[in-house]
């Protein structure tokens, strides 16, 4: 079982695949527990836009993605923050346009191709090393902003009138936290793929919370889930010949619907 590891784009996968298990729950926990899910989602369909001009111009992927969905983040807060647009409509108007964009860039580029679906889907086969390097970088950089303003996101995640009122900058650090989204969307790509990127996000701290611990101890029961869905999920879809980004998704799935029937029946 372990001649697994005699194939380089294998480990490859593994250390992409452990960097984004680690930073994706750190990012989805203030998501959820804000219920802003729907702007990972809204993310993850703009990218199709930044992997569809890589394709076009000859492109970094990860890179083009970074900058599209970034941009994009600042545009959606503050389109979000206008007394003109109600916020979902603000994510509507966005993720229509980034899959617009991204079809006619398609159609300039001839369509649908085998390493577009990768990127659809997710695929370690894709990863290369310059591609570990990059997420690896983009994962610290989440990382440390996020220790950076831990505090002030925390408290504007459970209270943030309360956060104005105390003179907290709400605006400056929600653009902020929409841009650490937006980054972990890009960096995610490869592995899970744009249709998945919000699952991988979403579902272990949604199975976390289900545990109804406390905020620190919903954190690492999501990371391990989110870990050990990423890792088993590469094995068996090496093994089963799957997609990897459907297999990690379904095991985080499988996950949730144990925590669920236990608390149900135990």
């Amino acid at each position: 079982m372990l001649d697994i590891f005699q194939y380089n784009f294998i480990l490859r996968g593994f250390e992409a695949g452990v960097i984004i298990a680690f930073i994706a729950p750190l990012i989805g926990t203030f998501l959820v527990l804000r219920r802003y899910s729907l702007i990972a989602d809204t993310l993850s369909h703009i990218s199709l836009a930044g992997v569809a001009m890589a394709f076009l111009f000859g492109w970094n992927p990860i890179l083009t993605t970074l900058g599209v969905t970034t941009i994009s983040s600042v545009g959606m807060e503050r389109l979000r923050n206008t007394k003109h647009i109600y916020g979902e409509s603000a994510l509507a108007l966005f993720l229509s346009g980034g899959l617009a964009i991204a079809t006619v860039l398609l159609s300039l580029g001839k369509g649908f191709n085998s390493n577009l679906l990768n990127y659809l889907f997710g695929s370690i086969v894709t990863v290369t090393q310059n591609d570990i390097y990059t997420i690896l970088i983009l994962g610290v950089i989440v990382l440390i902003l996020l220790i950076i303003f831990y505090k002030e996101i925390v408290y504007i995640t459970f209270d943030e009138e309360s956060a104005k009122v105390s003179g907290l900058p709400v605006r400056f650090i929600n653009t902020i936290f929409i841009m650490l989204v937006a980054i972990t969307v890009s960096l995610a790509i490869p592995i899970i793929g744009i249709l998945l990127i919000t699952a991988l996000i979403v579902i272990p701290v949604v199975t976390a919370l289900q545990l109804k611990k406390g905020f620190l101890k919903t954190i690492i029961y999501a990371e391990c889930f989110s870990i050990l869905s990423v890792i088993a999920g590469i094995f068996v879809s090496f093994y089963f010949n799957l997609s990897t980004g459907g297999t990690i998704v379904l095991l985080m799935l499988g996950i949730f619907l144990i925590v669920i029937l236990s608390k149900r029946y135990l």
